[in-house]
């Protein structure tokens, strides 16, 4: 989609549903991480696309309506193929091309926000690197910081 006055903000679950086939369309056959779903995953597409929409419908629009825990799958992914930080890049690379081809506003504008924390928290905790510390920035110069109290 190119014409960009057709964007409208993610306001919906099948809008979320939309992004993630978007995602999905381009990880699934990417030369950097393309193999963690097919050759690692074994992702059944199908079957992951209702979870992960209501992931991002919850995260994004409130919905409550994904209920499981997202980082031991991909813990148990890590155990598999060790996720590195350019995984992580390139994850968050697709993902926001995805969520900019379709929507935009400040839901849009959170999908990529959030995206960045999970996937910054994710690698962190992968990797042993939680700290008290505020994180380094992503190459996108995004840094991740603890507000309140623990």
């Amino acid at each position: 989609m190119s014409d960009a006055s057709a964007r409208h903000d993610i306001r919906d679950r099948d809008d979320c549903e939309r992004l993630v086939r978007a995602f999905y369309g381009r990880a699934l056959v990417d030369p950097v991480i393309g193999f963690l779903f097919t050759d690692v995953a074994k992702l059944d597409l199908e079957e992951h696309v209702p979870v992960i929409t209501s992931f991002w419908e919850t995260m994004l629009l409130g919905a409550g309506t994904y209920g499981g825990g997202a980082f031991g799958v991909h813990a148990n992914l890590d155990r598999k193929a060790k996720l590195r930080a350019g995984h992580f890049v390139r994850w968050l690379t697709l993902w926001s091309m995805s969520v900019d081809e379709l929507f935009e506003g400040p839901v849009a504008d959170e999908a990529k926000r959030h995206a960045e924390r999970v996937a910054n928290a994710f690698h962190r905790r992968l990797d042993g690197t939680v700290t008290a510390d505020p994180a380094p920035a992503t190459p996108g110069g995004f840094v991740v910081t603890r507000h309140g109290a623990d």
